[in-house]
């Protein structure tokens, strides 16, 4: 959970000071909710349930994936910081999936 509170951190300050308000909020609303999800999903004691919030953490890393995309297209940020935020969103997902993976497997 701690990289996906940093990849929050950081985008947090990536665009804390974008004036396309509907944008910023909204990125920072799907990043947010990758450890929020992660930390629901672990406290409701279930490996049914936290498989699940992991999976809905899952989808949150895609649309700020989405949305660096976007962000780049818009000129809000460089291609340098495109790479740098997909590779973190694309670590983040590797490790959502492998929590997911042993889930499944431990039964």
């Amino acid at each position: 959970m701690a990289k996906a509170q940093d990849l929050a951190v950081d985008i947090y300050l990536l665009f804390k000071s974008n004036s396309d308000f509907r944008f910023s909020n909204q990125i920072c609303d799907a990043v947010v909710s990758i450890s929020n999800n992660i930390a629901e999903g672990f406290e409701r004691n279930s490996k049914i349930s936290f498989a699940y919030f992991l999976k809905i953490s899952k989808g949150s890393c895609a649309e700020v994936k989405s949305m660096i995309y976007l962000a780049s297209r818009l000129k809000y940020i460089s291609i340098e910081e495109q790479e740098y935020f997909l590779s973190k969103c694309n670590e983040e997902m590797k490790i959502l999936n492998g929590l997911i993976n042993s889930l499944n497997e431990v039964d």
